[in-house]
C-alpha cells in the first residue's frame, strides 16, 4: 500500500508540471453544464450544437392581413435574409471553418468542409426570372461563366503534419510470479518467488518547428524470497528526456504550420461565400417579386381583354335580337370570349404558382402554415423604368465588379492556399535528416536483504542506496547517474519518384488554378457587358412596346367607331382587340425584363448589396433591424 500511495504521489506531482491544456471554443459551441473539476474535463466532453431553428421571424406574421400579405421588395429581400433555407444552410460554413482551424491547430489533417453556394428552395424560382410569359427580351446576361470558386480542395501530400496537442501517458503493473527451480545452489530455493510493482509516466509534445520532446518517467519496486541480491525489496526508476529534431525534411514553420494557414483561409473563403450565397439568393428573390408584379399586371390585362370581348358580345347579341346582325357574329364573339378565359385561367395559374414559390423561398416552412399557404402575396411596390439611362462607361462598371464580386477575392485565396500546401511537397522532396538527443537519470534504492546469502558472503550494501522511492527520486533530480546520447539518422531516397510526383501535380494544379482564375476574371467580363446590353436593349424594349401598346388602342378605338358607323366588320374589330391584348402583355413583360435586367447588372457588377442597403452582419444572425413597411390602409 505504502508503495502504491508513494506512486500516486510522484504521479501528482509529475502531473503539476505538465502544461495546462485548455479546450479551444468555437463561439457556437454550448459547453456541457460542468462541475468542480469541470476546467479539467472540458477537453473531454462533447459540445452540445444547438438544434436547428424552424421558426420564422416576427415580420412575415406582421405583414399578413385578411388573408394577404402585403410585401415590399424591401420587406420580401428582408425575409429572405431571416427565413431563406439557403442562406440558413450557409450560416453553418463558418463554424465548420471554425472546426476545422481547431482541428488544424492540433496537427490533424483537414477535412474539406465544402464552401459552394446553395440553390436548393430558390432553383425552382430562378426558372421563372427568364423573362415574363416568354415574349419579352432576354432579361439577364449572357450566361455566368463565374459562377463560384468553391472551396480549396486538401489532399495528403507533401511532409506530414505533427501532432501538436500534448499528451500524457500513465501506466501501472503489478505482478506475482513464482518460478519452480531445478536447482537451489543458485537462487538458495527451490521455488523462486517475484513481486513486481511498475509505475511509468510520461508527457509528449511536438512543434511546429520539427521538433518533439518526449519526457518520461520510469519506477519499478521487486521483492523477491532469494537472499542473492543485496537490496531487497529493491526500487529502480529512471527519468528520460528525448529531442528529435528534423534537420531537412518536415524542418521549418512554413511546412508545419501550412494547415493551419489553410484554414484560416478557408475560414476567410466561407465568408465570401456567405456573401456570394446572399448576393445570388437577394437576386433570385428580387427577380421573383418583380416576376409576381408582372403575372399581377398580365392578369389585368387578360381580364381587361375578357371584359372588352365579352362587352363586344353582348352587343353583337343585342343586334342579332333586333335583326341588324347575322347570328354566324354572335359565334364569332363568344370564341374570342372563350379563349379570353383560357388566357385568363393560365395566367392566374401562373400567377399562383408563383406566390407559392415566393412563398417557400421566404419561409423556413414553406407552405406547411395553413394562414401562410391559402395567403396571397399583394406586392406593393411597382416596377418604374426610367425616361433615360444613366450612363456609366463599362470599364467603370468593370472595375467595380473586380472590386466587389467575392468569387475573386476568394479565388486569389485559394490560389495562396495552394502555394502553401506546395510547401510541404517541396520539404517532401529533401531527404530525412534527424537529430535525436537523449538525456537519462537512473536511480536505485531498497532495502538491506533479511534472507540469508545462499553463499553464506554477508550483504555488503552501500549506504547511499538504502531506501525507497524518495531516495531514487532524489537520485534522479540530483543526476547521480547520468547516461548522454546523441545520434544523427539520415534517409536518402534513391530515385525519390512519389515525392518527385506529388511535387509536379501539385504546381500543375497551381497552374491551372492561375488559368482559372484568368478565366473568371475574363467571365466577369462579358458578364457585366452582357448585362449592361441587357439593360439598354430591355430599356430600349420597353419604350417600344409602350409605344405599340398606344398605337394598338389608337387603332381598336378607331376600329370601333367604323363598325359603329358599319363601315367595318367584326373580324377586323377583333383582330384590333387581340392586337391590343398583345401588346399590353408585350408592354409588361418588357417592364419586368428590365427590372430583372437591372437585378442582373447589379448582381454582375457585385452592388446588390450596396443597391439594396443589405448589412452582411443582420444577413449572418437572421435578424433585420428594419422594421416591417407599413400595411396598407383597411378602406373596409
Amino acid at each position: 500500500m505504502k508503495r502504491l500511495q508513494s506512486g500516486i504521489a510522484v504521479l501528482c506531482a509529475f502531473l503539476m508540471l505538465v502544461p495546462a491544456v485548455g479546450a479551444q471554443q468555437i463561439h457556437y459551441v454550448q459547453d456541457s453544464p460542468g462541475g468542480p473539476f469541470s476546467s479539467l474535463t472540458k477537453p473531454y466532453e462533447a459540445k452540445q450544437i444547438a438544434p436547428i431553428d424552424l421558426g420564422n421571424s416576427n415580420r412575415l406574421d406582421s405583414l399578413l392581413r385578411a388573408g394577404n400579405i402585403y410585401l415590399s421588395l424591401q420587406d420580401a429581400i428582408a425575409l429572405a435574409l431571416e427565413n431563406n433555407l439557403d442562406v440558413e444552410i450557409q450560416r453553418y460554413t463558418h463554424p465548420l471553418q471554425e472546426a476545422s482551424l481547431l482541428r488544424a491547430k492540433a496537427g490533424g489533417p483537414l477535412r474539406g468542409v465544402p464552401a459552394t453556394v446553395q440553390t436548393s428552395t430558390t432553383a425552382a424560382i430562378s426558372q421563372l426570372t427568364g423573362g415574363a410569359f416568354g415574349t419579352a427580351g432576354n432579361s439577364g446576361s449572357g450566361g455566368s461563366s463565374s459562377t463560384g470558386a468553391g472551396g480549396t480542395i486538401i489532399t495528403a501530400t507533401g511532409t506530414s503534419i505533427p501532432t501538436l496537442d500534448p499528451s500524457f501517458y500513465v501506466a501501472g503493473y503489478w505482478g506475482h510470479q513464482t518460478s519452480p527451480q531445478s536447482n537451489s545452489f543458485t537462487t538458495g530455493t527451490n521455488f523462486l518467488i517475484y513481486r513486481n510493482d511498475v509505475y511509468n509516466a510520461g508527457f509528449q509534445q511536438s512543434f511546429l518547428t520539427g521538433s518533439s520532446v518526449n519526457l518520461g518517467w520510469n519506477n519499478s519496486t521487486l521483492t523477491a524470497n532469494t537472499g542473492v541480491p543485496d537490496f531487497n525489496p529493491s526500487t529502480s526508476g529512471s527519468m528520460s528526456f528525448q529531442l528529435t529534431q528534423h534537420l531537412l525534411q518536415g524542418f521549418g514553420l512554413a511546412v508545419n504550420n501550412r494547415n493551419i494557414r489553410i484554414a484560416r483561409n478557408n475560414l476567410k473563403v466561407s465568408d465570401l461565400v456567405f456573401k456570394q450565397q446572399i448576393i445570388q439568393t437577394v437576386s433570385q428573390v428580387i427577380g421573383a417579386y418583380w416576376d409576381l408584379v408582372s403575372y399581377i399586371e398580365n392578369v389585368k390585362v387578360k381580364q381587361e381583354a375578357l371584359q372588352v370581348s365579352q362587352k363586344l358580345y353582348e352587343d353583337n347579341k343585342k343586334q342579332v335580337e333586333i335583326g341588324t346582325l347575322a347570328p354566324i357574329e354572335i359565334v364569332k364573339a363568344e370564341a374570342e370570349v372563350a379563349s379570353y378565359q383560357q388566357q385568363l385561367v393560365n395566367a392566374q395559374t401562373q400567377l399562383l404558382q408563383q406566390e407559392t414559390l415566393l412563398k417557400n423561398a421566404l419561409s423556413k416552412t414553406g407552405v406547411a402554415s395553413p394562414s401562410i399557404a391559402e395567403a396571397h402575396i399583394i406586392p406593393t411596390d411597382q416596377i418604374t423604368v426610367p425616361q433615360t439611362e444613366a450612363v456609366v462607361p463599362v470599364q467603370d462598371l468593370i472595375a467595380k465588379a473586380l472590386e466587389n464580386r467575392p468569387e475573386v477575392t476568394q479565388s486569389q485565396i485559394n490560389i495562396d492556399s495552394t502555394k502553401i500546401g506546395l510547401k510541404g511537397s517541396r520539404s517532401e522532396l529533401l531527404p530525412s535528416l534527424d537529430m535525436m538527443v537523449n538525456l537519462t537519470n537512473a536511480g536505485l534504492a531498497g532495502s538491506m536483504n533479511s534472507i540469508v546469502n545462499p553463499y553464506g558472503t554477508p550483504h555488503n550494501a552501500d549506504p547511499f542506496f538504502i531506501g525507497g522511492t524518495g531516495k531514487v527520486l532524489t537520485q534522479l533530480l540530483s543526476r547521480n547517474f547520468p547516461d548522454y546520447a546523441v545520434a544523427i539518422q539520415l534517409s536518402v531516397p534513391l530515385r525519390n519518384r512519389s515525392a518527385q510526383a506529388d511535387y509536379i501535380i501539385d504546381s500543375l494544379n497551381l497552374r491551372t488554378q492561375e488559368l482559372q482564375h484568368q478565366r473568371m476574371l475574363n467571365g466577369i467580363r462579358v458578364d457585366v457587358k452582357n448585362a449592361l446590353i441587357a439593360v439598354q436593349q430591355a430599356s430600349a424594349s420597353y419604350r417600344a412596346a409602350v409605344k405599340a401598346r398606344e398605337l394598338a388602342e389608337q387603332t381598336l378605338d378607331a376600329e370601333q367607331k367604323k363598325y359603329a358607323l358599319g363601315a367595318s366588320t367584326i373580324f377586323f374589330v377583333i383582330q384590333y382587340q387581340r392586337d391590343l391584348a398583345v401588346a399590353r402583355s408585350n408592354e409588361v413583360a418588357a417592364m419586368s425584363s428590365y427590372a430583372k435586367a437591372n437585378v442582373q447588372l447589379q448582381m454582375a457588377t457585385g452592388q446588390t448589396l450596396d443597391t439594396h442597403n443589405i448589412s452582411l452582419d443582420e444577413a449572418q444572425k437572421g435578424r433585420v433591424v428594419r422594421a416591417p413597411s407599413a400595411l396598407p390602409l383597411d378602406r373596409r
